[in-house]
């Protein structure tokens, strides 16, 4: 039989994190705003591997499955592409667009913890040349943020192809209107948003979550330390939150919570063992430093998910 494939679309990108040391409203004379011309010294710089994709994958791999990240990069990949094969994550369906750079983030820290970010897209926005249905076996799809033709492409892709996949606009949805979205949710098999995304979905669509759960099997909707709560036509199933050593960074805990619903998803677990398998995936991760930089075996991890619930 067959290995159960997952295929991730989404983004691969570099993150560039720098971290002032001073606040950044010491620097920034409100009376000046209109002719802002302001420079930082960041000693401290750490680049990290992250992106949508690239993460639900490399967290899928920890958890022992198979996920397939679908994503265009840039002439600059060499060194997340090593990372990749280091770390055992496919890079089958990734294209390199050599007149782009991968899509990167360049984030400047403060002492108040705020933050200026840029964010180049890159290459990114070629992700519509990726075909669904170049990628064979596949059981599950996700369509994380992405370039906008890319995102609608894809999520086209696995309904006609009949393969079930899970919507999650996360970063994107400003990208898209009421109109879109019903098309989205109308495809997908479920949506997992986080509470401040919901609002958003809320807002432009004036969908409630009854009205998502006529259409899809499931609405995942992530609270950070408030938990989670997974929207079937059944009913509300209310997700306690792990409970992590350490609260270190957040970035890149609901990719990792969306590799527990999609590991869930592949093993067809009830939805009360996929929540807390997420919700813990996403403790893990908020202990370090980074997107990718977590790990475990699976038996810290049974022991640990043993222990928390």
């Amino acid at each position: 039989m067959a290995t159960k494939k997952a295929l991730i679309c989404g983004s691969i990108a570099f993150d560039t994190i720098m971290v002032f040391g001073d606040r950044f409203r010491n620097h920034i004379l409100p009376d000046k705003i209109h002719m802002l011309n302001v420079s930082f010294l960041v000693p401290q710089l750490r680049r990290e591997y992250g992106g949508c994709a690239g993460n639900i994958a490399y967290n899928l791999k920890l958890l022992g499955d198979h996920g397939y990240p679908m994503a265009t990069v840039g002439r600059d990949f060499g060194l997340y592409g090593d990372w990749m094969r280091q770390t055992g994550v496919p890079a089958d369906y990734v294209r390199v667009i050599e007149s782009e750079h991968t899509a990167q983030a360049f984030i400047t820290t403060d002492l108040d913890d705020n933050q200026i970010t840029a964010f180049h897209p890159g290459a990114m926005q070629q992700s519509h040349l990726n075909k669904v249905s170049d990628a064979k076996d596949v059981a599950i799809g996700i369509v994380a943020p992405d370039g906008r033709d890319g995102m609608i492409q894809h999520a086209e892709s696995f309904a006609a192809a009949d393969i079930p996949f899970i919507f999650d606009p996360g970063q994107g949805l400003p990208m898209f209107d009421g109109k879109d979205l019903h098309r989205f949710v109308e495809q997908a098999t479920w949506v997992a948003v986080n509470d401040y995304e919901w609002q958003m979905v809320q807002q432009k669509t004036g969908w409630t979550e009854q009205d998502v759960t006529q259409r899809v099997q499931a609405l995942i909707v992530t609270r950070g330390a408030k938990g989670s709560v997974i929207h079937t036509q059944g009913g509300p199933i209310e997700i306690p939150c792990a409970k992590p050593t350490a609260v270190v960074d957040p970035t890149g805990c609901g990719d990792a919570y969306r590799a527990g619903l999609i590991h869930g998803l592949l093993h067809e677990l009830d939805w009360q063992t996929t929540g807390r398998i997420a919700s813990l995936m996403g403790a893990i991760k908020i202990e370090t430093l980074g997107t990718q930089n977590h790990s475990f075996t699976t038996a810290e991890f049974q022991q640990r998910l043993a222990a928390s619930f």
